[in-house]
């Protein structure tokens, strides 16, 4: 049964999956930096500003999950995190890659996916990501799927099925300005907070389905 993360526990968990192939040294990772991590500039999108409740609350879902939680034997004063993802899925560590850019970035195309995982993992050909891509697709249940050509673009995106099936509103960059924003700043940013919310309403309900389908 394949687990149905919300989008700020996709955001925590390809955080720590990121931080744990790209700086292994501070890794597992303290509150603090794992809320500094999910709301980085760059390599995230869309750009995020959880606060700590959220985060603490995201790893309280995942954990429920066996996607994350406090680290096993970590010797620390500070409670600090980790991923699971090993243990419940056994993927490649080409998959490991993948999958961790699609939680962080939404729907790409294999050629976007190939540069932007290149620090975890370095596939030499497009084929490889495409054939990576495949065996995410024939898992049962499946991991990713293949989402329909847009107009006037040659390649497919593909995004992970951890949130359920429908596609994530495609995020509102707003560019910030001196002084007071303007009503059409509002407008945007209200509209972009909006999205984000029905990406959430959209994954509890079908954690809501799930629950039901179980105890039929």
């Amino acid at each position: 049964m394949l687990p149905i993360v919300s989008a700020v526990e996709a955001r925590v968990l390809g955080a720590l999956i990121e931080k744990e192939i790209t700086t292994p040294d501070y890794y597992p990772l303290s509150l603090n930096a794992l809320v500094n991590a999910c709301n980085q500039k760059n390599n995230r999108e869309p750009v995020m500003n959880l606060k700590d409740d959220e985060v603490r609350s995201a790893l309280d879902g995942l954990q429920s999950h066996r996607l994350a939680g406090p680290a096993r034997g970590a010797d620390s004063r500070v409670t600090k995190y980790e991923h699971r993802v090993q243990e419940v899925f056994n993927f490649t560590r080409g998959e490991t890659a993948l999958i961790c850019v699609l939680l962080l970035r939404g729907p790409q195309t294999p050629g976007e996916l190939r540069g932007r995982s290149e620090r975890m993992f370095n596939f030499e050909h497009l084929d490889d990501v495409q054939s990576t891509l495949q065996k995410l697709i024939e898992r049962d249940p499946p991991l990713v799927k293949v989402l329909p050509r847009q107009p006037g673009t040659k390649e497919s995106r593909y995004m992970h099925l951890l949130s359920g099936g429908a596609e994530p509103a495609a995020p509102v960059h707003v560019q910030a300005t001196v002084g007071a924003d303007s009503d059409d700043q509002r407008v945007v940013r209200l509209e972009a907070e909006v999205s984000l919310l029905r990406q959430e309403l959209e994954s509890l309900k079908q954690q809501i389905a799930e629950l039901r389908r179980q105890s039929e």
